[in-house]
């Protein structure tokens, strides 16, 4: 078998077969295949596409390319959620013990962030003394007891995907829906969970910006679980303003607080419900969507999901007194108020640069060796159909960098786009994908 012959194969629309690709991904971890043929292959791929049977082999090959989590161990049916990225996404700090709270394991690997702001791992440790260095045992043993943990992926987790997407990278093949869903799936099965839903974020501040490109990367990604014998459910939902207020990462981890305390933002809120209920319902713990929603509702106003991120926390050696007391989360030096420079009516927020705001100000990374400020980022209270009157404080910006602090309230200021007119409110939710089709709200 020749890397040239496969190359040609998809050049000409052809199907890779397992065979084929298994050649491929053995190949390439192996360095016996060099990157310019891999280069030639993914542009191939990128103009061709690729079949479902075809994404489905490929991300078979890619999980296996590494270690493979066996989550057997841990009693009762363990939903993953992912999210194809946003501003200001601090879900899972809130769905873990929300969903944990609930009844149902929550078990989950996580990844730092390259880019706005911290991932979630960045954002778990600004609060003092938390440890995402568990083993295996360790892991599987807190979620056996507490039914909630949250680790750092291993490092051996889908490595052909690590190496693939760097090529992607440079050689302008990452837009392509059958690699994109491929690349993410293949994360979340090696992961071990029964069960996975996935945020799919669409709009200004996503990867994907047209809805109808959502619906197709969801629908391959719940082709891709359920040809693999893992239930997948796949939401769409809205990126064109940040999510929720706080963009950074000590302020993320007082936003959760405020939700888990049945307060924050009302959008933030509604996505976690959503999610929430979805796992529930899933992972077993009620016999219906509506059910689960009623018991997630119950433990926002109850108590007992922010009782659980108390439990959590205190279980991987943080210090619980940040959450139970949210002002001893690390802070900054320099608080400044963004003041609006017009009227009118907000028309458009570019998600993406008030992102890039938070990481001049020190909230994320442009670069994967850059240390992250936990007490940096940017509080945006306003939403797209708002009203703001010239001089108005819209936002606040928190920082340890006094030379960074005009570039990072022009660039908030430059992202929002004004109109006379009265704007509707955007939407949250836009569809659902299942292994049985699309619903749009």
């Amino acid at each position: 078998m020749r890397m040239y012959d496969i190359i040609a194969k998809k050049k000409h629309g052809e199907v890779i077969t397992d065979e084929e690709f298994d050649f491929f991904i053995n190949g390439y971890i192996k360095d016996e295949i060099p990157e310019y043929q891999v280069s030639a292959l993914l542009m191939a791929i990128y103009f061709q596409g690729l079949s479902r049977k075809e994404t489905v082999a490929l991300t078979h090959k890619i999980m296996h390319s590494g270690d493979v989590i066996d989550l057997s161990d841990i009693k009762g049916i363990k939903v993953d959620k992912h999210s194809s990225g946003g501003v200001g996404d601090t879900t899972t700090l809130i769905l873990a013990p929300l969903v944990s709270s609930c009844g149902v394991p929550v078990a989950k690997m996580s990844g730092r962030g390259l880019g706005h702001t911290g991932g979630t791992l960045d954002k778990l440790e600004a609060i003092e003394g938390f440890n995402i260095n568990l083993t295996i045992d360790e892991f599987v043993n807190q979620v056996n007891k507490n039914k909630v943990s949250v680790i750092g992926q291993t490092k051996n987790i889908a490595p052909a995907d690590k190496k693939l997407y760097s090529l992607r990278d440079v050689t302008a093949t990452v837009d392509n829906i059958g690699l994109i869903a491929a690349s993410i799936m293949s994360k979340k099965l090696a992961a071990g969970s029964d069960k996975i839903v996935l945020d799919v974020k669409v709009g200004s501040g996503a990867f994907v910006k047209e809805l109808d490109g959502a619906i197709q990367l969801a629908t391959e990604m719940v082709n891709i679980g359920t040809d693999m014998g893992r239930e997948t459910v796949a939401i769409i939902t809205d990126m064109e303003q940040p999510l929720g207020y706080a963009i950074g990462n000590a302020i993320e981890v007082k936003e959760a607080i405020d939700i888990l305390k049945n307060e924050g933002p009302a959008d933030l809120r509604e996505l976690c419900v959503t999610f929430a209920s979805t796992m529930v319902h899933l992972g077993g713990g009620a016999p219906s969507y509506e059910a689960a929603e009623t018991m997630v509702l119950e433990n926002l106003s109850n108590g007992k999901a922010l009782e659980k991120l108390i439990e959590f926390v205190g279980a991987q050696g943080g210090n619980e007194t940040n959450i139970t007391n949210p002002e001893t989360l690390p802070s900054a030096s320099i608080v400044k108020d963004i003041v609006a420079d017009q009227s009118g009516y907000i028309k458009d927020i570019q998600s993406d640069d008030i992102g890039i705001a938070a990481m001049i100000l020190g909230a994320g990374r442009e670069t994967i060796s850059d240390a992250i400020d936990m007490g940096a980022g940017i509080y945006f209270n306003k939403k797209i159909g708002d009203y703001i009157n010239a001089g108005e404080v819209i936002g606040t910006i928190m920082t340890n960098k006094a030379n960074k602090v005009d570039e990072a309230v022009a660039t908030v200021l430059k992202a929002m786009t004004y109109t006379d007119v009265a704007v509707e409110k955007r939407q949250l939710i836009k569809a659902k994908v299942t292994k049985d089709g699309v619903l749009k709200y």
